[in-house]
């Protein structure tokens, strides 16, 4: 394997001194788009596969800022952070869904920023241009300020559907209601998975900002479901040193670092009951207490929660506090599916391959009219997520840009539309609806399969989320789990 890719910046972009960029990144492809868009904005560029190389590189490349993956061959990018910081250098950590717990370790170990994958050249190159800005300065900035204000830059919820255009009236009529309260109130989010929880959470931070002030608030993203049980309780309040074995050096956990931005709790209905309880604490008194501490500290922060679960039927039955869904359900955000803005959908897909396009230094998208109708007429049970998945695989897999219906890949039905024929036919004497015809249908699969919805989904060559979808908009009382 070749150690190092040097690049040179071009000629046009020598007008100041150029600064040097180290990518330890062992996704080559990725790499290799990443030293292309830097090249173009004047920077020297060396790429490094593993930790081992890029500690023998180090002394004679000299970068004076690092792109560092979290997860490579031979370890975490953490067992090199370190060293780096140590000489004064710039780091951005790159990572991927999962990883956010490395990224905060990371930025609390002297990062600068993180960038969560998939990555955007022109979200990397402003972060980059921030951290060059650092490293010239004082390699000294303060994190929970910074590290997000790449991030949010620009967000929006795009959609021309009555349904997204009222998501976003509601967006605007919290963000009035925010400016004119000293204490914000607590915003809670639902939907089902890949609706865009999280873009909603971002665009309502944007919006709460003033106009006119210095709006680099941070805004704090915690995945519940993605915390370690163990780590937790010390992740969202921090802990003094010496609180537990382990606990080394005072660490002010996530809710402080959230200051007078905007903490988001992402599928808060898988936050244990014991921390619900502290939590709502919080709430309510608007103070932390770091484990081991006696000390309280004021919490200015915005808090918004996200859930695709439904936080009523849990309160219901004991498995989420109730009077915490009271205090976050002050105001609330309901995402719809994608199945039911539909019109959104080609829209989206030309968006994200457009997205996906930039990032590789691909040409420009240009969609079949079969992969036009595939779009349209596919329900998206993975919503907004699947759509942005496939079309982005699709972008990658296309022959210059031209995408066709093989291309998406997407299960087109074809069983469950000739056993809606065939059913059709066996019932057009009682001029039955196509949704009794497709109720029949599903019927008689579930029978045939034992009421095992996996199998039941198979016959019919459609997902298992779709399987269940049909059989909730039919009002199944039949058992599906497996």
């Amino acid at each position: 394997m070749q150690l190092a890719h040097l690049i040179s910046g071009q000629a046009s972009a020598m007008l100041k001194q150029q600064s040097k960029l180290l990518i330890v990144e062992d996704e080559v492809l990725f790499a290799r788009a990443v030293m292309r868009r830097l090249q173009k904005a004047g920077y020297e560029c060396a790429h490094v596969e593993s930790l081992q190389d890029a500690r023998t590189i180090f002394k004679q490349f000299s970068p004076d800022v690092v792109l560092l993956d979290m997860r490579l061959p031979d370890g975490n990018g953490l067992d090199l952070l370190a060293d780096l910081v140590a000489k004064n250098v710039a780091v951005i950590v790159m990572t991927a869904h999962g990883e956010i717990s490395d990224a905060v370790n990371a930025i609390k170990q002297g990062a600068i920023d993180y960038l969560k994958k998939p990555i955007d050249l022109e979200e990397l190159l402003l972060s980059v241009q921030k951290a060059e800005a650092s490293a010239i300065q004082s390699n000294s900035l303060d994190y929970s300020r910074q590290r997000n204000a790449h991030a949010i830059d620009g967000v929006e919820l795009l959609g021309d559907s009555p349904a997204m255009q009222s998501v976003n009236m509601q967006i605007q009529r919290i963000a009035q209601l925010v400016a004119a309260d000293t204490v914000p109130p607590t915003v809670l989010i639902s939907g089902e998975t890949g609706t865009g929880k999280d873009v909603a959470a971002r665009l309502l931070h944007l919006s709460c900002q003033v106009k006119g002030q210095n709006n680099d608030k941070p805004f704090v993203h915690i995945d519940c479901a993605s915390l370690p049980p163990d780590l937790m309780e010390s992740e969202l309040f921090g802990h003094e040193k010496g609180a537990f074995t382990g606990a080394t050096a005072t660490r002010p956990g996530l809710i402080e670092a959230a200051e007078d931005g905007t903490l988001f709790l992402d599928e808060i209905g898988e936050l244990p009951l014991a921390l619900q309880a502290k939590l709502l604490n919080v709430l309510e008194r608007r103070m932390v207490r770091r484990i081991g501490s006696t000390k309280e500290r004021a919490v200015p922060a915005r808090f918004i929660a996200a859930t695709n679960r439904d936080l009523h039927e849990m309160s219901l039955t004991g498995g989420f506090r109730q009077d915490l869904y009271y205090r976050l359900n002050v105001m609330s955000i309901a995402m719809p599916p994608l199945r039911e803005r539909a019109s959104d959908s080609l829209m989206l897909a030309k968006h994200f391959a457009t997205q996906t396009s930039r990032r590789y230094g691909l040409a420009s998208p240009v969609f079949s009219a079969d992969a036009v109708a595939m779009i349209k007429s596919y329900d998206w049970p993975g919503n907004v997520r699947e759509l942005r998945h496939q079309v982005s695989r699709a972008m990658l897999l296309s022959h210059q840009g031209n995408i066709t219906e093989v291309d998406l890949a997407l299960p087109m039905n074809r069983t469950l539309i000739e056993a809606n024929q065939h059913a059709a036919n066996t019932m057009l004497n009682s001029q039955a609806t196509l949704d009794e015809v497709e109720r029949a249908v599903l019927l008689k699969v579930m029978a045939e399969s034992d009421n095992n919805v996996s199998r039941a989904a198979r016959k019919l060559g459609i997902t298992r989320m779709t399987m269940r979808y049909r059989l909730e908009k039919h009002q199944f009382n039949i058992k599906t789990e497996e």
